[in-house]
């Protein structure tokens, strides 16, 4: 069952100069995970307000669990969560008071929100913390505390917006961590990133998006398969490239990209490809910094796809 579908949006900011979305179209089985990739600009967070009903499209269709997002918002905001690019929190108030506060109003009652509120907490492992002021907390916990306030109607479709911007490695781990628990759960989750490593870790699928359309789809390993096999990357000395390059290019039967003094090219017989690179530079007393076999990566992908990095800013 799809519980999330966008059809054929479009939409443009001032007065048509920009295009945020291109006929873009996605949608989202029950109970899986879509990661929406690609850099700023490139129409994700515009996507995450029109399916979240903050954003009416100029034309197309979406809807949430069957529900029109344009004719019903009311109906659609009852089912979902929404965790955006920066915590949406109170900082002068307590995490419990912040998470009290959401629950009335939601209107679940002052019982009812103190109970949720800790229970969320303890499941975002927040307690300790939950009488101090927000702006005593670390980036980490606020996105926690941001995450568990989007779940305080405890609900069936959950977009997340960039969820891990601005956090270290350590507190991107830990919020990978609570995503994972949320999706075993049956939360259908829509995630939009930039971070390449992210969207491998978390999604069942990936759609890639670049100025406003999506440009691919598929499983990490069926979006890499579309770069090819494995490449063989080797460093050597500069006085050394040239001689090289000659070498990785007959062996591979393929041209070789040069970045800096690291020489790569795919190759299609894997280790017999390695082996016979090492025996001729070894006959020509060439002795390599380092070399080996990559597989593709999705930074390797999205270069391939679009032309430029992830993180690199677009127009759209």
């Amino acid at each position: 069952m799809k519980t999330v579908i966008a059809d054929h949006l479009f939409k443009t900011y001032r007065n048509g100069e920009v295009k945020a979305l291109d006929d873009l179209s996605l949608d989202v089985e029950e109970g899986t995970v879509l990661s929406v990739l690609g850099p700023n600009g490139a129409g994700k967070t515009t996507t995450v307000r029109i399916l979240a009903t903050l954003l009416k499209p100029d034309s197309g269709n979406a809807s949430v669990a069957g529900i029109d997002v344009i004719k019903h918002p009311d109906k659609v905001r009852e089912l979902i969560g929404l965790s955006g690019q920066y915590a949406a929190v109170d900082e002068t108030l307590t995490g419990w008071d912040n998470l009290v506060m959401f629950g009335r109003l939601y209107h679940l009652g002052k019982a009812a929100s103190i109970k949720r509120a800790e229970d969320l907490l303890e499941r975002f492992s927040l307690t300790e913390s939950a009488r101090r002021p927000i702006k005593t907390y670390s980036g980490g916990m606020r996105r926690r505390l941001d995450l568990a306030a989007s779940l305080i109607v405890q609900p069936k479709v959950l977009f997340l917006d960039e969820p891990t911007t601005g956090l270290d490695p350590r507190g991107r781990q830990e919020m990978w961590g609570v995503i994972e628990e949320l999706v075993k759960g049956g939360v259908t989750l829509l995630l939009t990133t930039q971070y390449l490593e992210e969207a491998d870790q978390l999604a069942d699928e990936i759609a890639v998006i670049d100025h406003g359309k999506v440009i691919a789809r598929g499983t990490s390993d069926a979006l890499k398969s579309q770069v090819g096999g494995e490449r063989l990357e080797i460093t050597v000395d500069a006085a050394d490239i040239s001689r090289s390059q000659e070498i990785v290019a007959r062996v591979s039967g393929n041209t070789t990209h040069l970045d800096v003094r690291t020489i790569s090219a795919p190759v299609s017989t894997g280790s017999l490809a390695l082996m016979q690179v090492l025996r001729e530079l070894d006959d020509a007393k060439i002795h390599p910094l380092d070399i080996g076999l990559k597989r593709p990566s999705l930074d390797d992908v999205f270069m391939a796809l679009t032309g430029h990095a992830a993180q690199e800013e677009t127009k759209a």
